[in-house]
């Protein structure tokens, strides 16, 4: 579904879903730092998590996808420093988020190797 290579970024501060394809592009500009019609994906989430909206040039115009989960909630990505306002997630990451599954942080925890006998 989504184009191999394409840049994927994720705001990480709640958006209002009213909001339309101008408003989103101006968060793009002002919040991320990239200009809308890229070729970049730029997903967004609604305050309680349950929505979210894309936003990305398809070529000829900026196009908008929205989905509402039927239960839970995104579980947008941890900030990696405070204030950061998005992040960069490849395609399987961003599948993932798009589908309402928990991103899990790398474990922190040692892996023991097997004695061989």
């Amino acid at each position: 579904m989504i184009p191999t290579g394409v840049q994927v970024y994720v705001a990480l501060e709640p958006v209002d879903m009213r909001l339309s394809f101008d408003r989103l592009a101006g968060i793009v500009r002002e919040r991320i730092g990239y200009e809308p019609r890229s070729g970049a994906l730029f997903m967004f989430f609604a305050r309680r998590r349950v929505a979210a909206k894309i936003l990305f040039f398809d070529g000829t115009g900026l196009c908008q996808f929205y989905k509402r989960l039927d239960a839970g909630r995104f579980a947008v990505p941890e900030a990696p420093a405070p204030g950061t306002a998005y992040i960069e997630v490849d395609e399987i990451t961003f599948e993932t988020l798009l589908d309402g599954i928990p991103i899990e942080p790398p474990s922190k925890t040692r892996r023991t190797r097997r004695k061989l006998h």
